[in-house]
């Protein structure tokens, strides 16, 4: 396995214009890696570019950018292997790109859930089709999974968001046994509360009762989540949970197993006191959906999404 840090390594970020993956992309060139930025928006996309360029230890680190839909399986699969056939396989795969949109289940429009799924799990799984293979082949080779504490516990507010980041813990374990006999290391990560623009955008969203949970917990820059998840590559970790409290919430969950769930009614009642509301809420008779997806976020979804047009920049 080559040095992670080395001018020989190459690193694929998903989500890589903003948040942990802009932050990985930052560390990495600042150690020697060539760094390629996948997201959406090509204007983010640039902006992460310079960011990183201005990072890197030498002129002849690689710093690259592709604009493509993770949603879109058939998209992601031709055109990655497009731009590996050109580049190279990268040496190191992590998939950073996720969305978030809280709210209660009552309240949830049924396209969060399918966008939540598309973007956090099935973004994640076209990401590691397209490049697992030829990690395989070569015999070598890390992937580096980002899931959320909500990945591991039921974060109250958090139905669909939560779901798809258990969906990429599943995915990653087994990901983890098969690919292990062809010398591709696998990890996930299970980042708490980072500051991000993601966090500001679902923060409009949270429940009250979302917000009494939190309370005074800790929120990580993504620069210090960047150096947790590096530290624990390097160290042949599966799970990296950054943060003092991550980890301890980790060992909560898997060493009381059921006798969690009661602690946690217990914390979302003293958090219903606290905000003066009632036990027991009756649910409206014609349920409406006030949290409802923006046309921005519904276009993601509508069948002719994967035929935009996207752009690679391959000039260092």
């Amino acid at each position: 396995m080559k040095n992670l840090f080395g001018q020989d390594t190459t690193a694929l970020i998903t989500g890589g214009s903003s948040g942990i993956g802009l932050a990985l992309g930052r560390l990495l060139a600042s150690r020697g890696a060539n760094v390629w930025l996948l997201a959406r928006d090509e204007k983010k996309l640039q902006n992460a570019r310079e960011q990183v360029i201005s990072c890197r230890r030498s002129p002849k680190q690689e710093i690259l950018t592709l604009s493509l839909d993770l949603s879109c399986d058939d998209e992601v699969q031709a055109r990655l292997d497009a731009f590996m056939h050109r580049h190279g396989v990268p040496d190191l795969l992590i998939n950073c790109a996720g969305v978030a949109h809280p709210g209660e289940f009552l309240d949830m429009d049924p396209g969060i859930f399918r966008w939540m799924m598309e973007v956090n799990y099935f973004g994640t799984v076209n990401a590691c089709r397209a490049v697992a293979p030829k990690m395989a082949r070569r015999g070598e080779g890390r992937i580096v999974n980002v899931s959320s504490v909500a990945g591991f516990m039921g974060v109250y507010g958090y139905s669909a968001y939560g779901a798809s980041k258990y969906a990429v813990r599943g995915f990653s374990d087994v990901l983890r046994a098969e690919m292990k006999s062809h010398g591709v290391q696998v990890s996930i990560v299970f980042p708490p509360d980072t500051d991000t623009p993601q966090l500001a955008y679902e923060s409009q969203y949270k429940p009250a009762i979302t917000r009494a949970l939190a309370g005074e917990a800790q929120t990580l820059s993504a620069d210090v989540v960047a150096e947790h998840i590096l530290h624990g590559v390097e160290r042949g970790q599966y799970v990296i949970i950054p943060g003092p409290e991550g980890p301890w919430l980790w060992r909560a969950t898997n060493l009381l197993g059921s006798l969690f769930y009661p602690v946690m009614d217990w914390m979302i009642n003293r958090a219903r006191r606290r905000l003066g509301l009632p036990q027991h809420v009756p649910a409206q008779q014609d349920q409406t959906y006030p949290h409802q997806i923006s046309e921005q976020q519904v276009h993601q979804l509508h069948p002719d999404r994967c035929q935009q047009q996207h752009v690679d920049h391959s000039k260092n």
